[in-house]
Parts: C-alpha cells; structure tokens; sequence
C-alpha cells in the first residue's frame, strides 16, 4: 500500500490544472512540473529524453482494490517530445504500469521511460519519485571502470547508498525490470553502467537531493582524474560522513529546502509550469 505523504504545496499561488482533478493530483503534478524546470535551469537534459516520474498516492488512486491487494500503481510522466522548460502540469501524462494513458492526454510517452519507471514503481514500495539523467559526468563515471570511487566529499556520503546495473541496451524491454530491482536492492542511488544516473525516493525532493550528490560526486571525480590519482578516503571517514549528512533524513526535511529554493529561482525565470 503506497501511504507516502502528499507533496508540500508550493509558496506561490497555484493554476488550477483541471476542475475536477484531486487536489493531491494537482499538487503532485505541480511539484513535478515544477522539478522538470529546475532541471532545464540546471542544464540536466537530454533534448526531450529522460524522465522524472512520480506515484501518485492512495489518495488519489483509491488505494488498495481489497485487502492484500493493491491497486496497479498510476505515475506521473513527461510527455515525449517536449523539452523540460515545456512540460506544465496540465500537460503532464497520467499512465499504469503498462504505458496506458489514464488521463484522456493526446500526448505520447516513451517506452523507454515507462519500461524502468514502472518496474522501480511497483517494485519498490518506497519509490514515490523515481529520475533518470544523462549528463556528461554521470554517464562518464557510468563508463568507467571502477565506477564512482571514494574519492571526494559527495562520494563520501554516498557511502552505502550506491547500486550498479550493468547495461542491457536500450532500456524498452520489460523482462529487464526484475534484473534492475535485484540489481537496486535498497540502495537509492544508481549508477546504470554505460547510460547514466538515477535516483529514487520517499519524496521527489528527497530524490533530488539523493541525485544532486551523486552528480556532484561524479562531476567531482571526472574533474579529479583529469589531473592525476585522487587521494582516497578511507572506508571509517566515509561511513561517518554519510551518517553524518541530514539532506536525505526525513526528520532534517530531507531535500525540500533546497528544492523550494531552486523552485524560486524557477519562479522568477518563467512560472507557467504551474498551467
């Protein structure tokens, strides 16, 4: 049973998506269109390719059709064929486990997208937010042998927290989903070797907040080697300075700070997401 807490409303006044729509569907499609415009300020996209997906919650979906069993999970995806600085929450697609749209939207979505978002969805019942990204460092260290190494401040609180998932080709086939989950486990941070980042979380700030450190980390590390060995960090320090870091704690706000504060700057470049 997905029991996940509702997004926190934005500050700033929202548009109405649709009339009829749950209001947890509206703030869950506002938040979401909202981190879509983050990431196009951040310069994390890949023409229109990628995702950010979000589950939407018992609320919204009815919950469990009986007891013992729940209903088939509906998320939130992007469009494809719009850039992230297009993606509104009114244009976002509603769609189940198998790629069906839900929501009446004329809009397509990529079946690479749904193929491994569903499988994270459904299979691990802490996923509310799942993101994939492309960027130069983080497929770089997908690419390199060894992967990401303990070498930096951001590695170091990762300790731990870091899966791999060796590539399988273009991610449209849905038997990969099973290899994916057992490859994840209960780590929140994935590396997929030779294609890239992801992330996922209770809630989407905590999942940036999660793949914000590990693109640093790998920004980090991709800066390093290129002048020469990395000092190492040693296995105690590392372990430390995870348990030490609060960004991903839900009891230390876990990311929503930092995201409300990115969705700020957002505001003040273009608030039409929120359409």
């Amino acid at each position: 049973m997905n029991t996940l807490a509702t997004p926190t409303p934005l500050s700033t006044p929202s548009a109405l998506v649709q009339p009829s729509i749950h209001p947890d569907e509206r703030a869950a499609r506002e938040e979401l269109a909202a981190c879509y415009r983050v990431f196009a300020m951040l310069g994390w996209v890949e023409m229109i390719y990628n995702h950010i997906t979000v589950r939407l919650p018992d609320s919204v979906t009815g919950g469990t059709a009986s007891e013992g069993a729940r209903r088939s999970p509906q998320f939130l995806i992007n469009p494809f064929g719009l850039h992230y600085s297009e993606v509104t929450a009114s244009n976002l697609v509603k769609i189940d486990l198998h790629g069906k749209v839900l929501d009446g939207s004329t809009h397509k979505v990529n079946p690479a997208g749904f193929v491994v978002h569903a499988a994270i969805h459904d299979g691990l019942p802490g996923a509310h937010c799942v993101m994939h990204t492309h960027t130069t460092a983080g497929v770089a260290v997908a690419c390199l042998q060894g992967g990401l190494q303990q070498t930096n401040f951001y590695t170091a609180q990762l300790h731990g927290m870091v899966a791999y998932h060796d590539f399988e080709g273009i991610t449209i086939h849905a038997d990969e989903g099973p290899r994916l989950l057992k490859s994840i486990g209960e780590r929140n941070a994935v590396i997929l070797r030779n294609h890239g980042l992801l992330a996922w979380g209770q809630t989407l700030p905590q999942t940036f907040a999660i793949l914000w450190t590990l693109q640093r980390a790998c920004e980090i590390q991709m800066a390093t080697f290129s002048m020469g060995a990395a000092i190492p960090v040693s296995e105690e320090i590392a372990q430390r300075c995870t348990r030490d870091a609060l960004q991903f704690s839900p009891e230390h706000g876990a990311g929503q700070d930092v995201f409300n504060a990115l969705v700020r700057q957002v505001d003040r470049i273009d608030p039409t997401y929120r359409n």
